[in-house]
């Protein structure tokens, strides 16, 4: 009864913070942000303890997996696009994993992060089924991963269009990746808005962001920290 009870829940709240963001999208509203927020509410009032939700909802962490996979759908739709840029999106992905990491060891280190803060956060710029696997491999917190994942997501979600906007920048391959890899996910599901094209190169992105730092994960960061 738990488990149909928080599953029903999350996506009802869910449910109801996108269609508040669709009506007020204002930054704070945004259903990434606003939507744990309300259930951080709901558990609190109904006195469900973390444990016990995390362990109804499980099932729903799993399908992160699944759902990652079906992003292929529009890259096999747009193949030969794809492999007539597969040089431009490799280098892209590459050089934006290299900053997203460098970067975010640099802010750790000039605010003098603890440990075990730092390796939670350095994989941050990827989707959350990767960057909880990087994050356990180098020693970071997977929770706290998921939270700066999030976070990293609803700001460049929100960010990454006026960003396009204010760079003039046209092209779909252009557009897809920036979002892809500033912000995955979120940045995915903001480039559907633009185009199919858009969504394609986005997914591609945040795919090969992906790979990209677990392969950095094993070899890179642990030789940085």
């Amino acid at each position: 009864m738990m488990m149909v009870l928080c599953i029903l829940g999350t996506y009802l709240i869910y449910r109801l913070s996108k269609k508040i963001y669709g009506k007020w999208p204002f930054p704070l509203f945004h259903h990434l942000l606003l939507a744990p927020t309300l259930l951080i509410v709901a558990i609190s009032v109904m006195h469900v303890s973390a444990n016990q939700y995390l362990d109804a909802t499980k099932w729903l962490t799993h399908m992160l997996g699944p759902a990652t996979v079906a992003f292929a759908v529009p890259i096999y739709k747009h193949l030969p696009t794809v492999k007539k840029y597969l040089g431009t999106i490799i280098i892209s992905t590459i050089t934006g994993s290299l900053v997203a990491i460098f970067s975010t060891f640099a802010l750790s280190k000039i605010i003098h992060l603890k440990y075990d803060f730092m390796t939670s956060i350095l994989p941050r710029s990827i989707t959350t089924p990767f960057a909880i696997e990087v994050s356990k491999e180098i020693g970071g917190l997977p929770t706290l991963t998921t939270v700066f994942v999030i976070l990293t997501g609803v700001i460049g979600g929100v960010v990454g269009p006026s960003v396009i906007k204010w760079l003039s920048i046209q092209t779909p391959i252009a557009k897809g990746l920036a979002l892809g890899m500033g912000a995955h996910g979120a940045g995915t599901n903001k480039a559907l808005e633009y185009g199919e094209q858009e969504a394609t190169f986005s997914s591609l992105a945040m795919i090969f962001a992906a790979f990209i730092t677990l392969l950095l994960g094993a070899l890179l960061i642990p030789a940085m920290i």
